[in-house]
Protein backbone atom coordinates (compact mmCIF):
# COMPACT_ATOMS: atom_id res chain seq x y z
CA UNK A 1 0.00 0.00 0.00
CA UNK A 2 2.10 3.35 -1.61
CA UNK A 3 1.75 5.95 0.97
CA UNK A 4 1.54 8.54 -2.21
CA UNK A 5 -1.60 6.22 -3.09
CA UNK A 6 -3.33 7.29 0.29
CA UNK A 7 -2.46 10.74 -0.19
CA UNK A 8 -4.14 10.93 -2.85
CA UNK A 9 -7.14 8.73 -1.63
CA UNK A 10 -7.17 11.64 1.56
CA UNK A 11 -7.09 14.59 -0.54
CA UNK A 12 -10.35 12.74 -2.08
CA UNK A 13 -12.24 12.38 0.93
CA UNK A 14 -10.64 16.18 2.07
CA UNK A 15 -11.73 17.52 -1.43
CA UNK A 16 -15.21 15.79 -1.91
CA UNK A 17 -13.78 15.78 -5.31
CA UNK A 18 -11.57 14.07 -8.07
CA UNK A 19 -10.97 16.75 -9.90
CA UNK A 20 -10.44 19.14 -6.92
CA UNK A 21 -7.73 16.20 -5.29
CA UNK A 22 -6.40 16.52 -8.84
CA UNK A 23 -5.64 19.69 -8.65
CA UNK A 24 -4.71 19.35 -5.31
CA UNK A 25 -1.65 16.38 -5.73
CA UNK A 26 -1.04 17.58 -9.51
CA UNK A 27 -1.95 14.58 -11.07
CA UNK A 28 -4.45 13.92 -13.98
CA UNK A 29 -8.46 13.02 -12.70
CA UNK A 30 -8.23 9.73 -14.88
CA UNK A 31 -4.32 8.94 -12.69
CA UNK A 32 -6.21 9.61 -9.12
CA UNK A 33 -9.57 7.68 -10.15
CA UNK A 34 -6.78 4.86 -10.95
CA UNK A 35 -5.28 4.93 -7.38
CA UNK A 36 -8.51 4.74 -6.20
CA UNK A 37 -9.14 1.19 -7.80
CA UNK A 38 -6.15 -0.42 -7.20
CA UNK A 39 -6.54 0.54 -3.22
CA UNK A 40 -9.86 -0.56 -3.57
CA UNK A 41 -8.89 -3.60 -5.58
CA UNK A 42 -6.47 -4.42 -2.59
CA UNK A 43 -8.53 -4.31 0.07
CA UNK A 44 -11.16 -5.92 -1.55
CA UNK A 45 -13.77 -3.01 -0.38
CA UNK A 46 -15.72 0.21 -2.17
CA UNK A 47 -14.53 3.26 -0.36
CA UNK A 48 -15.77 6.27 -2.08
CA UNK A 49 -19.48 6.57 -2.84
CA UNK A 50 -19.68 9.09 -5.70
CA UNK A 51 -23.04 11.19 -4.91
CA UNK A 52 -23.91 13.66 -7.84
CA UNK A 53 -20.94 15.74 -7.70
CA UNK A 54 -19.85 15.27 -4.23
CA UNK A 55 -17.49 12.29 -3.28
CA UNK A 56 -18.06 10.85 0.27
CA UNK A 57 -16.32 7.94 1.89
CA UNK A 58 -18.03 4.96 2.64
CA UNK A 59 -17.54 3.29 6.00
CA UNK A 60 -14.48 1.23 4.91
CA UNK A 61 -13.04 4.47 3.53
CA UNK A 62 -13.86 6.31 7.24
CA UNK A 63 -11.50 3.91 8.75
CA UNK A 64 -9.03 3.76 6.17
CA UNK A 65 -8.96 7.63 5.99
CA UNK A 66 -8.13 7.47 9.73
CA UNK A 67 -5.10 5.27 9.66
CA UNK A 68 -3.94 6.78 6.04
CA UNK A 69 -3.62 10.08 7.90
CA UNK A 70 -1.52 8.86 10.70
CA UNK A 71 1.01 6.81 8.28
CA UNK A 72 1.25 9.98 6.59
CA UNK A 73 2.07 12.28 9.86
CA UNK A 74 4.41 9.36 10.94
CA UNK A 75 6.18 9.30 7.55
CA UNK A 76 6.28 13.49 7.48
CA UNK A 77 7.65 12.93 11.53
CA UNK A 78 10.26 10.76 10.68
CA UNK A 79 11.61 13.29 7.62
CA UNK A 80 11.71 15.75 10.11
CA UNK A 81 13.33 14.30 12.59
CA UNK A 82 16.10 13.18 9.60
CA UNK A 83 16.22 16.59 9.04
CA UNK A 84 16.75 17.97 12.65
CA UNK A 85 19.03 15.27 13.71
CA UNK A 86 21.15 16.93 10.18
CA UNK A 87 20.85 20.53 12.15
CA UNK A 88 17.91 21.66 9.60
CA UNK A 89 13.79 21.87 10.25
CA UNK A 90 11.96 21.29 7.34
CA UNK A 91 8.40 19.86 6.60
CA UNK A 92 4.84 20.78 6.94
CA UNK A 93 2.87 22.06 9.91
CA UNK A 94 -1.15 22.41 9.95
CA UNK A 95 -2.14 24.93 12.26
CA UNK A 96 -5.84 26.14 13.48
CA UNK A 97 -7.02 29.52 14.57
CA UNK A 98 -9.70 30.93 14.93
CA UNK A 99 -10.32 34.88 13.20
CA UNK A 100 -8.61 37.51 15.34
CA UNK A 101 -4.87 35.66 15.36
CA UNK A 102 -5.66 33.76 12.38
CA UNK A 103 -5.81 36.99 10.54
CA UNK A 104 -3.90 39.10 12.19
CA UNK A 105 -0.72 37.89 14.26
CA UNK A 106 -0.23 34.31 12.76
CA UNK A 107 0.86 36.32 9.26
CA UNK A 108 3.68 37.94 10.90
CA UNK A 109 4.63 35.04 13.94
CA UNK A 110 4.73 32.89 10.36
CA UNK A 111 6.78 35.35 8.77
CA UNK A 112 9.40 35.42 10.85
CA UNK A 113 9.27 31.75 11.62
CA UNK A 114 10.08 30.97 8.21
CA UNK A 115 12.87 33.59 7.93
CA UNK A 116 14.71 31.77 10.21
CA UNK A 117 13.38 27.86 8.36
CA UNK A 118 12.66 28.60 4.62
CA UNK A 119 12.08 25.00 4.21
CA UNK A 120 9.01 24.65 6.19
CA UNK A 121 5.80 24.83 4.94
CA UNK A 122 2.60 26.14 7.09
CA UNK A 123 -1.29 25.77 6.70
CA UNK A 124 -3.76 27.69 8.72
CA UNK A 125 -6.72 26.68 8.81
CA UNK A 126 -9.24 29.45 10.11
CA UNK A 127 -12.47 28.33 11.57
CA UNK A 128 -14.44 28.58 14.95
CA UNK A 129 -12.95 26.96 18.52
CA UNK A 130 -15.51 24.28 18.16
CA UNK A 131 -13.56 22.98 14.49
CA UNK A 132 -10.42 23.66 15.93
CA UNK A 133 -11.17 21.33 18.44
CA UNK A 134 -12.89 18.52 16.78
CA UNK A 135 -9.75 18.99 14.54
CA UNK A 136 -7.07 18.82 16.98
CA UNK A 137 -8.72 15.70 18.47
CA UNK A 138 -8.51 14.02 14.90
CA UNK A 139 -5.20 14.89 14.24
CA UNK A 140 -5.72 16.92 11.46
CA UNK A 141 -3.77 20.09 13.37
CA UNK A 142 -0.96 19.98 15.41
CA UNK A 143 -1.85 23.25 17.06
CA UNK A 144 -4.41 25.69 17.60
CA UNK A 145 -4.86 29.02 18.80
CA UNK A 146 -8.42 30.17 19.94
CA UNK A 147 -10.31 32.75 22.21
CA UNK A 148 -12.25 30.65 24.41
CA UNK A 149 -10.97 28.20 26.57
CA UNK A 150 -11.79 24.90 25.87
CA UNK A 151 -13.78 22.49 28.19
CA UNK A 152 -12.52 19.41 27.03
CA UNK A 153 -9.91 17.71 29.63
CA UNK A 154 -7.85 16.09 26.59
CA UNK A 155 -6.52 19.13 25.15
CA UNK A 156 -3.52 21.28 26.82
CA UNK A 157 -4.13 25.01 26.67
CA UNK A 158 -1.67 28.09 27.80
CA UNK A 159 -2.50 31.90 27.45
CA UNK A 160 -0.46 33.17 24.89
CA UNK A 161 -1.58 36.69 24.29
CA UNK A 162 -4.52 38.73 24.94
CA UNK A 163 -5.87 41.59 22.87
CA UNK A 164 -8.28 44.97 23.53
CA UNK A 165 -11.02 45.12 22.46
CA UNK A 166 -11.92 49.01 22.14
CA UNK A 167 -14.76 51.17 20.47
CA UNK A 168 -14.14 52.55 17.22
CA UNK A 169 -15.62 55.06 15.25
CA UNK A 170 -14.71 56.67 11.59
CA UNK A 171 -12.80 60.09 11.86
CA UNK A 172 -15.54 62.87 11.45
CA UNK A 173 -17.92 60.46 13.46
CA UNK A 174 -19.48 62.78 16.50
CA UNK A 175 -17.29 61.08 19.10
CA UNK A 176 -13.87 61.13 17.43
CA UNK A 177 -12.99 64.08 19.28
CA UNK A 178 -14.32 62.72 22.68
CA UNK A 179 -11.73 61.89 25.76
CA UNK A 180 -14.22 59.52 26.23
CA UNK A 181 -18.02 58.22 26.41
CA UNK A 182 -20.33 56.42 28.88
CA UNK A 183 -22.00 53.60 28.43
CA UNK A 184 -25.10 55.13 28.46
CA UNK A 185 -24.26 57.34 25.47
CA UNK A 186 -23.78 53.75 23.47
CA UNK A 187 -27.80 53.44 22.62
CA UNK A 188 -27.72 57.05 21.04
CA UNK A 189 -26.09 56.12 18.02
CA UNK A 190 -26.26 53.45 15.11
CA UNK A 191 -24.71 50.59 16.66
CA UNK A 192 -22.69 47.21 14.33
CA UNK A 193 -21.90 44.27 16.23
CA UNK A 194 -20.61 40.61 15.31
CA UNK A 195 -23.31 38.03 14.78
CA UNK A 196 -24.52 36.29 18.07
CA UNK A 197 -22.21 33.72 19.54
CA UNK A 198 -18.81 34.69 18.20
CA UNK A 199 -16.31 35.94 20.64
CA UNK A 200 -16.15 39.11 19.75
CA UNK A 201 -19.76 39.79 20.34
CA UNK A 202 -19.70 37.46 23.87
CA UNK A 203 -16.69 39.46 25.77
CA UNK A 204 -18.41 42.86 24.61
CA UNK A 205 -21.90 41.78 26.28
CA UNK A 206 -20.87 40.21 29.19
CA UNK A 207 -18.53 43.64 29.57
CA UNK A 208 -21.41 45.65 29.06
CA UNK A 209 -23.41 43.90 31.35
CA UNK A 210 -20.68 44.15 34.15
CA UNK A 211 -21.08 47.85 34.16
CA UNK A 212 -24.62 47.67 34.48
CA UNK A 213 -25.65 48.24 30.63
CA UNK A 214 -27.76 45.26 28.60
CA UNK A 215 -26.62 45.06 25.14
CA UNK A 216 -30.37 45.16 23.87
CA UNK A 217 -29.87 48.69 24.19
CA UNK A 218 -27.52 49.26 21.54
CA UNK A 219 -29.24 50.60 18.35
CA UNK A 220 -28.07 47.90 15.66
CA UNK A 221 -28.21 48.85 11.89
CA UNK A 222 -25.76 45.99 11.04
CA UNK A 223 -24.84 42.27 12.49
CA UNK A 224 -21.51 41.21 10.55
CA UNK A 225 -20.31 37.74 10.34
CA UNK A 226 -16.50 38.43 10.29
CA UNK A 227 -14.31 41.09 12.16
CA UNK A 228 -13.37 42.43 8.36
CA UNK A 229 -16.67 43.13 7.51
CA UNK A 230 -17.30 44.98 11.05
CA UNK A 231 -14.27 47.42 9.93
CA UNK A 232 -15.07 48.01 7.00
CA UNK A 233 -18.81 48.70 7.64
CA UNK A 234 -16.92 51.66 10.38
CA UNK A 235 -14.89 52.99 7.60
CA UNK A 236 -18.37 53.44 5.38
CA UNK A 237 -20.06 55.10 7.91
CA UNK A 238 -22.59 52.59 8.71
CA UNK A 239 -22.30 52.88 12.51
CA UNK A 240 -19.74 52.71 15.30
CA UNK A 241 -18.45 49.28 16.95
CA UNK A 242 -16.39 47.40 19.78
CA UNK A 243 -14.08 45.40 17.94
CA UNK A 244 -10.24 44.42 18.37
CA UNK A 245 -7.69 46.43 18.59
CA UNK A 246 -5.72 43.85 16.64
CA UNK A 247 -7.99 44.06 13.60
CA UNK A 248 -7.70 47.98 13.36
CA UNK A 249 -4.18 48.31 14.99
CA UNK A 250 -3.33 49.64 11.20
CA UNK A 251 -6.36 52.19 10.99
CA UNK A 252 -5.64 53.71 13.82
CA UNK A 253 -1.91 54.15 13.06
CA UNK A 254 -2.89 55.74 9.68
CA UNK A 255 -5.73 57.83 10.98
CA UNK A 256 -8.39 56.15 9.17
CA UNK A 257 -10.60 55.30 12.07
CA UNK A 258 -10.48 56.24 15.47
CA UNK A 259 -11.17 54.39 18.95
CA UNK A 260 -12.87 56.57 21.81
CA UNK A 261 -12.12 54.62 25.39
CA UNK A 262 -15.58 54.26 26.99
CA UNK A 263 -15.63 55.21 30.98
CA UNK A 264 -15.47 52.15 33.48
CA UNK A 265 -14.72 49.64 30.43
CA UNK A 266 -11.83 47.73 30.08
CA UNK A 267 -12.72 45.13 27.53
CA UNK A 268 -9.21 42.15 27.25
CA UNK A 269 -9.73 39.25 26.05
CA UNK A 270 -7.09 36.50 26.20
CA UNK A 271 -6.13 34.01 23.27
CA UNK A 272 -5.07 30.49 24.11
CA UNK A 273 -2.21 27.77 22.43
CA UNK A 274 -4.09 24.53 22.36
CA UNK A 275 -2.74 20.63 21.57
CA UNK A 276 -3.89 17.58 22.42
CA UNK A 277 -2.83 16.20 25.61
CA UNK A 278 -0.08 13.53 25.90
CA UNK A 279 0.22 13.98 22.09
CA UNK A 280 4.24 14.05 21.08
CA UNK A 281 4.51 17.36 18.54
CA UNK A 282 6.56 16.81 15.78
CA UNK A 283 10.04 18.45 15.39
CA UNK A 284 8.54 21.26 13.42
CA UNK A 285 5.32 21.52 15.48
CA UNK A 286 7.62 21.74 19.04
CA UNK A 287 9.96 24.25 17.10
CA UNK A 288 6.72 26.66 16.25
CA UNK A 289 4.90 25.92 19.82
CA UNK A 290 8.36 27.30 21.21
CA UNK A 291 8.69 30.43 18.77
CA UNK A 292 5.09 31.19 20.18
CA UNK A 293 6.09 31.03 23.85
CA UNK A 294 9.31 33.23 22.81
CA UNK A 295 6.97 36.16 22.52
CA UNK A 296 7.14 36.31 18.77
CA UNK A 297 3.80 38.29 18.89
Amino acid sequence: MDIKRLEVFCKVVEQESFTRAADAVGLSQPTVSENIRILEEALDEKLLDRLGRKVLPTGAGKILYRHARRIIKMRDEAFQAIEEYKGNLSGHLSLGASTIPGAYILPKVIEAFKARHAAIQVTVKIAGTARIVEDLLQGNLELGIVGARPKDATLECEEIFSDELVLTVYPDHPWAGRQAVSPEELEDHPFIVRESGSGTRTVMNQTLKGVGFDPDRLSLVAEMGSTEAVRQGIKARIGASIISFLAVAEDIHQGTLVTVPVEGLQMSRTFHLIQRRNRRLSPLGLAFRHHLQGGAF
